[in-house]
């Protein structure tokens, strides 16, 4: 598996669980965020915390209610 692959696994894992944390939010908005933030990360030199932050970056957004956008 390339390191790819295992950002992309990663990040899947990130968005299930996310999915658990905020049940009330449907599955395809969490995907369309998680999606948007790793494609923010597109450029960056190190990718070995890219799925973790998006996790982050992604649980504010539903904190914050972002999820109705």
């Amino acid at each position: 598996m390339t390191s790819d692959e295992d950002e992309l696994i990663a990040v899947q894992h990130a968005a299930d669980r996310l999915a658990e944390r905020f049940p009330h939010v449907a599955r395809e908005r969490i995907d369309e965020l998680v999606r948007a933030h790793h494609a923010g990360y597109a450029g960056a030199a190190v990718r070995d915390f890219v799925p973790v932050l998006v996790e982050h970056d992604v649980r504010r957004d539903l904190i914050a209610g972002l999820d109705a956008v």
